[in-house]
């Protein structure tokens, strides 16, 4: 399947795009970046260098991917998402007469988007975190700590307030008093895929589903 890409799009030296991936119009991708096969980025984002994205992710209108950040197979980022990486950013040294280097150093943190997870729209992504497989991110929320595996966490700063299914449909909410939550199973009412709930992690009880 061929590559489609915008007229107007930017895509700078060293950059791999996959097959059958879709670049629309006033995208930027900047140099050194990685793009599999079949996913989709929206109009007017911005890709900084050096960012590795994995198949079949869609990246919605008007999004911001900084350096040292890994989204892996299978994720969504809705639009006006924004990630970050760096903690204590300052544009000068600190006599206020050089502008600091815009290069990765120590304070460069990392971020990674797991397989299968969602983010909603209208998001800011702390840095040094790991959104889990499958988790989702509500529409609005602040992340400044890792989401686990399958949690769905909204607000700002963004907790976890329940489960999700593969399929994204809501498995249970958490308790509001943060008791811990345990389920031996519990059954996704939308696909009928099952899982386990001890202390909040969510286990697959339904061999996963392969390719």
């Amino acid at each position: 399947m061929a590559v489609r890409i915008h007229a107007s799009a930017i895509i700078e030296d060293h950059v791999s795009i996959g097959e059958g991936s879709s670049i629309w119009d006033n995208v930027h991708i900047r140099h050194s970046t990685q793009i599999g096969e079949e996913c989709i980025v929206g109009e007017k984002t911005y890709i900084a260098y050096g960012v590795k994205i994995g198949d079949r992710v869609k990246i919605n209108a008007f999004v911001y991917i900084c350096n040292a950040v890994t989204i892996e197979d299978g994720v969504m980022i809705s639009a006006g998402t924004i990630f970050t990486n760096d903690r204590f950013p300052r544009a000068t040294t600190s006599d206020l007469k050089q502008l600091r280097d815009s290069d990765p150093d120590q304070h460069t943190l990392p971020t990674l988007v797991q397989a299968g997870a969602t983010i909603g729209a209208g998001c800011t992504i702390g840095n040094d975190l790991t959104i889990g497989r499958f988790a989702m991110v509500g529409m609005g929320s602040l992340v400044t700590k890792s989401v686990p595996d399958f949690h769905l966490a909204i607000g700002h700063p963004a907790k976890s307030v329940g489960c999700v299914c593969r399929c994204g449909q809501l498995l249970m909410r958490f308790s509001p008093d943060a008791t811990i939550t345990n389920k031996p199973e519990i059954t996704c009412s939308a696909c009928g895929l099952k899982y386990a709930i001890a202390n909040q992690e969510v286990i697959e009880l339904t061999p996963p589903i392969l390719n």
